[in-house]
């Protein structure tokens, strides 16, 4: 029964965190695009943006709420099914979660109202500072909350009380910014990037399909596959980078995603497919590059690797999981790079807007910054396992004293509600977005050209103009 509750309350865990998961990584992107549309709607006056803006708002709008609710549930947890966790714990992780708040959520909650609902209120540029805030404050949470992450995976600056409580030994310097600290951060912080950009690109694209001389549409294409021209080459090097950082520290880790149970001394070969068998220890029907792996992680083709028989079988992570998320992870990852470099083949050849089968490459690979990021975050916190803080505290230690049928009870009640209330979220975004951007809406009353002493109608036949251009 231990073991099933243990078992329970991971799975309800990785639920609920994978629901919200989502939300910040979408909204993260979003409203630094909703930034870049309303700066370069203040810089230009052109429509277009405005139109954009406010399409693009309304979406952001029910993510965020959806973000917050979902993450509400996920901090109840910690006291329901991880109140050890908490305990030993919470001296370190309460004041970054605190810092996150007073920060980042405050940040946002203050300015979120004036975005919304003051473009009719207040001042283009005041309206465009609130937006700019929100945009900020949901950078500001991902770093505390990663920083926190972070020390949970390469745990340093602390010390452990009499009570086995994980205590700030002086300054908070080496735990905010703990060894993987930088590595997550712009990892994740990249992944939002892209995973808004190929929804972006994705939307367009679906539009251009039916309307061709649609200009909001056309402009969420080039500006969707150009986010994601410049964003996955830089994904793929900070993913490089965090890897190293991970081989140092979380070597096991690392070992599982490659499918490595036997050292290699002369150069570990890249295994790219294959059946992983932890049973047997060893990875069935291996289709392997020679060397490659050593290349990769050592930089060095004849660079020597571990393997997992090397470290105890229960402390291993589960390779099965790891080998297949990783993978999941690194292909859709360079099928972004590849639909970035056709993106701009197509804007070289003049041929952006007209390339249908472009337009359904990037629909299709709407939905892939979500399973991207799924992946790779199954890939780091299965990977931790089986620490929650990775060489000090075991996630058996750390559950509550609570039954199993009460987890069960609770897991398929969150089950049920998740999928009923984001499920409606979701049908309703999608409708959001199904809708084409207007190409002839009028400009709000304050607006940037109203600000300059262009009249309303003037703005109109601009709109109308780029329309037909």
């Amino acid at each position: 029964m231990h073991d099933h509750a243990l078992l329970l309350a991971r799975i309800q865990f990785a639920f609920t965190v994978s629901f919200h998961f989502i939300f910040p990584a979408f909204s993260i992107g979003l409203a630094s695009f909703l930034m870049v549309l309303e700066g370069m709607w203040l810089k230009t006056g052109r429509g277009v943006y405005a139109n954009l803006y406010r399409y693009w708002l309304k979406i952001f709008a029910i993510v965020f709420g959806m973000g917050v609710v979902s993450g509400i549930v996920m901090s109840y947890q910690f006291g329901t099914n991880w109140s050890v966790f908490s305990d030993k714990a919470g001296p370190v992780i309460g004041p970054l979660m605190a810092y996150e708040v007073l920060t980042a959520f405050f940040l946002e909650a203050g300015f979120l109202g004036v975005m919304l609902f003051g473009i009719k209120k207040v001042g283009a540029r005041l309206h465009f500072f609130a937006t700019c805030m929100v945009a900020l404050g949901t950078l500001i949470s991902a770093t505390w909350i990663l920083s926190v992450n972070s020390w949970m995976h390469t745990p340093v600056g602390f010390a452990i009380n009499g009570q086995g409580q994980f205590v700030p030994n002086g300054s908070w310097v080496p735990i905010i910014f703990n060894p993987s600290f930088p590595y997550r951060l712009t990892h994740t912080v990249i992944a939002a990037f892209l995973t808004t950009a190929l929804v972006v690109a994705g939307v367009g694209a679906w539009h251009l399909l039916r309307d061709r001389a649609n200009l909001g549409a056309r402009k969420m294409l080039a500006m969707g596959l150009g986010m994601v021209a410049i964003m996955a080459p830089l994904q793929i090097l900070a993913g490089d980078e965090h890897g190293l950082n991970t081989l140092e520290h979380q070597p096991a880790k690392v070992l599982a995603m490659e499918g490595h149970y036997d050292a290699h001394p002369d150069g570990a070969p890249l295994v790219l497919f294959g059946l992983p068998d932890d049973r047997a220890e060893r990875i069935r029907y291996a289709v392997e590059i020679p060397k490659l792996s050593s290349l990769i992680l050592r930089h060095d083709p004849n660079a020597a690797l571990p393997g997992l028989k090397d470290f105890p079988r229960d402390r291993r992570p589960p390779t099965t999981i790891l080998f297949w998320s990783f993978r999941i992870m690194v292909c859709l990852g360079l099928a972004m790079l590849a639909l970035g470099l056709w993106g701009l083949w197509a804007r070289w050849r003049k041929r952006l807007y007209d390339a249908p089968w472009l337009h359904r490459a990037s629909v299709a690979m709407g939905p892939a910054g979500f399973i991207a990021v799924l992946a790779g975050w199954i890939t780091t916190e299965v990977g931790r396992q089986p620490w929650v803080i990775y060489g000090h505290l075991l996630t058996a230690d750390a559950r509550s004293p609570v039954a199993a049928p009460a987890v069960a009870a609770s897991l398929a009640a969150f089950a049920i509600v998740y999928f009923a209330v984001f499920g409606m979220g979701l049908f309703y975004v999608l409708r959001l977005m199904a809708k084409p951007p207007e190409p002839h809406e009028t400009e709000p009353r304050h607006s940037p050209r109203h600000a300059a002493g262009i009249t309303s109608a003037a703005a109109f036949d601009t709109a109308k103009q780029e329309s037909r251009a």
